[in-house]
């Protein structure tokens, strides 16, 4: 049974706070290519993404954080708002099944807007963060057209971010990323420079009114553009 299938059920956490959510969905390539130092970083990375978003009172109400990993694909976290999300520790294995990755998360976040909708809780345009040091080893045709017609002025379904590590390759992360949100490439490691902008830009959205546009901070410090 797909994510899509499930009958969505409403947990008590979206009854005892219904503040509107951001849900932000972390797809990370934990392939055997990331294993020793870059591995180490983005777990770093991780806990300061839980620091600083917990340390924002709205943030840590507002921003919910589901983690899947691809390699193979598997969902460490499922959504719950920051202040109860618990970075995993990511390890290596395997090698890069990005598409399916890419279908499954887009599914499982559609069917926890099912669960906001039956609770009656608002929420933000979704968050989709992808971060891989390569290339898809499996089919990422349908991936790429979900992503094109999720992350488009017309439909506004979610916002799909992709960042290439150092070897990911750019050109298949351009064809499967929307044109008007092209990839960006990470400056070394620099994980936890990255995940301080993206608690940030998380912030500044769960303090707005859900459908009005934010702008968001240049990826200055982690992006090498």
């Amino acid at each position: 049974m797909s994510y899509s299938d499930q009958i969505p059920f409403v947990p008590p956490s979206l009854i005892e706070n219904p503040e509107p959510r951001c849900p932000c969905l972390l797809l990370l390539d934990t392939s055997g290519s990331m294993n020793g130092k870059p591995i180490a970083e983005l777990n770093a990375g991780l806990r300061i993404f839980k620091e600083e978003l917990t340390a924002d009172a709205m943030a840590s109400q507002r921003v919910e954080v589901a983690i899947m990993t691809f390699g193979p694909v598997r969902v460490l976290s499922e959504f719950e708002t920051a202040d109860t999300f618990h970075p995993p520790v990511l390890e290596t294995t395997g090698d890069t099944p990005m598409g399916a990755a890419i279908i499954q998360g887009l599914d499982m976040l559609e069917t926890r807007k099912s669960v906001y909708k039956q609770a009656g809780v608002g929420y933000y345009r979704p968050w989709v963060f992808l971060i891989t040091d390569g290339a898809p080893t499996d089919s990422y045709a349908m991936a790429a057209e979900r992503v094109w017609q999720g992350d488009n002025p017309a439909r506004k379904s979610f916002s799909f971010f992709a960042v290439g590590v150092q070897g990911a390759d750019m050109a298949k992360l351009s064809q499967i990323c929307s044109p008007d949100r092209p990839p960006l490439k990470l400056q070394g490691l620099s994980f936890r420079e990255l995940f301080t902008w993206l608690s940030s830009s998380l912030g500044g959205v769960a303090r707005s009114q859900p459908g009005q546009l934010v702008p968001l901070p240049a990826p200055t410090g982690w992006s090498a553009v």
